[in-house]
């Protein structure tokens, strides 16, 4: 019971935070978040090492970057694909696990950090496939590349539960 508490109350406190921090930007003038806006510079420079014809730029329609790829707008990214809820699901369950408190944000630090690298090799892999095979985009969206970062967090839950929370075997 305890577990639940403590998950309950720090996802609920830093989807709080996210969401105060969310609220300084005015989707309807199409402003995109900060932290989306690095993901998309990131994806940008990473795709600019496979191809030289690569450029991210501003929604006019929406708050989001639009990926273009050879020409080709391949991708939209927007808050939801910055990887901050999953990286806020992956902490609760961190603390709600609790270990000795360095170990515990030590692993937060590069478990987030793994998260997001993971996060944006995931949304390049996606631009370059869905450029190749468009026809595959829900299965490459909605299937393949969200097990790729579900997937990470759950190895990582694994990690820690094993190996650095309290719960783990001695």
């Amino acid at each position: 019971m305890l577990f639940l508490g403590k998950f309950i109350f720090t996802y609920v406190l830093f989807t709080f935070l996210y969401q105060s921090y969310l609220n300084q930007y005015d989707s309807t003038l199409y402003e995109v978040d900060g932290f989306t806006q690095m993901v998309s510079n990131q994806c940008e420079k990473l795709l600019l090492l496979f191809n030289e014809n690569v450029r991210s730029v501003p929604n006019s329609k929406e708050a989001s970057i639009n990926i273009i790829y050879n020409g080709k707008a391949v991708a939209r990214i927007l808050e939801g694909c910055n990887a901050m809820s999953v990286i806020i699901l992956f902490v609760s369950f961190v603390i709600a696990f609790t270990g000795k408190f360095k170990n515990t944000l030590l692993f937060i630090l590069s478990g987030s950090f793994i998260i997001h690298v993971f996060n944006v090799l995931r949304i390049v892999l996606l631009c370059i496939l869905l450029f190749h095979y468009p026809e595959q985009e829900h299965l490459l969206h909605g299937v393949i590349f969200p097990l790729i970062i579900y997937g990470t967090v759950f190895f990582l839950w694994i990690v820690w539960v094993n190996k650095f929370s309290f719960y783990a075997k001695k």
